[in-house]
């Protein structure tokens, strides 16, 4: 999956270079997607889009839909699922917003969002978002192991530990009297 989304990357980023050589607006759409549980039996899904114009061209009536969130499944709790811009000058980037809330439980695969903008010279041009995983709405999610803490430090302590021990072992031994030598002394008297 990671590996997918890097050759994406490299397309768009690809893509941006082809685009900024010519006198044109290149938008990159960039969904994510967070997840939180405020109480139980409620999921809330904060959306943020991220808009940037790679080209060398202003990007007029730029709108922003993303409607891949059913009615049904999902309530608008904040912002809107659309907006639009006047302009997107090049290399300028615009954030977009909003938070759903569901009580359905299930997997939901969301689609990128649709970004359409307008060239002077050109009519109307459409872009993309890049996807987002599937969601695992209200899904069980196994609680925290009781030392996950205790590994947690470890890992990042254990190397520290392990060598002050060695050290304070080692001058431990150096100071300490040898029981040999106490065991000669008392043969001489």
């Amino acid at each position: 999956m990671a590996r997918s989304l890097a050759l994406v990357a490299i397309l768009l980023l690809g893509l941006a270079a082809a685009a900024s050589a010519s006198d044109a607006p290149f938008v990159v759409a960039h969904k994510k997607v967070s997840l939180s549980r405020p109480k139980p039996g409620v999921e809330r899904v904060a959306v943020s889009l991220d808009l940037y114009n790679q080209g060398s061209a202003t990007a007029y009536d730029v709108t922003i839909n993303d409607d891949s969130w059913p009615a049904e499944a999902f309530e608008l709790i904040t912002g809107e699922k659309s907006k639009t811009l006047e302009r997107l000058d090049p290399g300028s980037t615009v954030s977009h917003t909003f938070v759903l809330e569901t009580k359905t439980q299930g997997r939901f695969q969301g689609s990128p969002a649709v970004i359409k903008y307008r060239v002077p010279t050109k009519t109307a041009l459409q872009a993309y978002s890049t996807p987002i995983f599937p969601l695992d709405i209200l899904a069980e999610r196994p609680p925290e192991k009781k030392f996950e803490w205790a590994k947690r430090l470890v890992a990042k302590y254990g190397s520290l530990v392990s060598v002050v021990s060695f050290v304070g072992v080692f001058i431990y031994l150096v100071a300490s009297p040898s029981k040999s030598s106490s065991k000669a002394s008392k043969k001489r008297r």
